[in-house]
């Protein structure tokens, strides 16, 4: 017996094609892995008890500040008909944060495309059978899997809403990446009436991984959950940030055709330079992209003055609106957290990686400021 998912993807066109044989395996062949791929995306969300789920990472998230901006359009959205949000991805946090803020805020969660190393243990368990989490194979250039990826999510807009990173994986680096089209495209591919796409920015005063993430730079391979984890725990001693997660307006996505390469490629870039709109700036990147080696803070706080004029300019998305603001808030934390050392009125680099980690992510706003027009 099949369930009704399953039936459904074995009849989509583009499955059953598959299914006939003819490339390089047989039509039974191909029905056994695509079968096969559909156990493991298998997921079920139960919002019932989405919000009381005691999650590995509550203790951390504790310490996070969740603040949504510009949630009513979305609101809206969601009572005309299926949505799908596309976000940047800062951090492992980034998968509860930005579903709770939508909760928060009394929009219905959706299901959310995950990378397969986050589904081990138990933290497997509650995300296949509670939060509604896919677990996605990144890199992976198997057809088959890739058909029956799309597909699945396809079915699966039909009753969720569905959030995933058109980036694929955190930023190693602190800048947005070059994103992806694949799960854009299985979007469309849903054909379903009145979908809409919403840019998500994520942005944190502190991302629990920079350190990590920072001295790594790119991604290298893919490790345990359970070693990241371990390394969370870890960073998160004395830990507090706050997490702006800002909604941008809903995009019709009626028309788009799904089978037009260049189409789903040029709302998937317009989507990603909407996503940098978006971002919040704060007090923190300010402060590491004005930064050099060895300066006074009278020169810091000018200099992101100079930076925060040249922001607004831009029409990047403030949370801080002068260099003596910026210094006044960030200083501290950088501090703690092992970046910065003040002394005798002079502010200086103490892990420079870390440093650039924060201030790359504003290199998109900075490097075309026409863009944001």
């Amino acid at each position: 017996m099949i369930d009704e998912i399953t039936r459904a993807v074995l009849s989509r066109e583009e499955v059953a094609r598959y299914l006939q044989g003819g490339h390089g395996e047989s039509g039974r062949a191909a029905r056994e892995r695509i079968e096969a791929y559909l156990d493991e995306l298998k997921t079920t969300q139960r919002y019932s008890i989405y919000r009381a789920l005691k999650h590995p990472l509550y203790p951390i998230l504790r310490k996070v500040e969740r603040i949504g901006e510009r949630f009513e359009p979305v609101k809206a959205a969601t009572r005309g008909g299926r949505v799908v949000y596309a976000s940047n991805h800062r951090s492992h946090t980034d998968y509860l944060v930005e579903p709770l803020v939508l909760d928060d805020n009394g929009i219905r969660p959706p299901i959310i495309a995950a990378g397969i190393n986050l589904f081990g243990g138990p933290l497997g368990l509650i995300h296949r059978h509670v939060t509604g989490a896919i677990p996605i194979r990144r890199n992976t250039k198997d057809p088959v899997y890739l058909i029956t990826l799309k597909a699945y999510v396809a079915e699966q807009l039909r009753s969720h809403d569905f959030f995933f990173y058109p980036e694929g994986g955190r930023s190693y680096s602190g800048e947005l990446k070059i994103p992806k089209t694949g799960l854009m495209h299985a979007a469309l591919q849903s054909d379903h009436p009145g979908l809409v796409v919403v840019p998500t920015a994520v942005s944190y005063d502190l991302v629990l991984e920079d350190h990590v993430l920072a001295r790594q730079g790119v991604k290298r391979s893919q490790r345990p959950f359970s070693h990241e984890l371990a390394e969370m725990v870890r960073y998160a001693v004395g830990y507090r940030s706050r997490a702006f997660v800002t909604f941008g307006t809903p995009i019709d996505v009626t028309g788009v055709d799904p089978n037009s390469r260049r189409a789903v490629l040029d709302l998937t870039h317009a989507v990603m330079q909407t996503i940098g709109r978006l971002y919040k700036v704060l007090p923190t990147t300010v402060v590491a992209a004005a930064m050099r080696p060895s300066i006074t803070r009278r020169e810091l706080e000018q200099r992101a003055d100079t930076l925060i004029d040249t922001l607004e300019t831009c029409g990047a998305n403030m949370g801080v609106r002068s260099g003596e603001e910026a210094v006044d808030t960030a200083l501290e934390p950088l501090e703690a957290r092992g970046i910065l050392v003040v002394n005798r009125g002079r502010v200086r680099v103490r892990n420079r990686n870390v440093l650039r980690y924060y201030a790359r992510s504003l290199e998109h706003l900075l490097k075309s400021p026409s863009r944001t027009h």
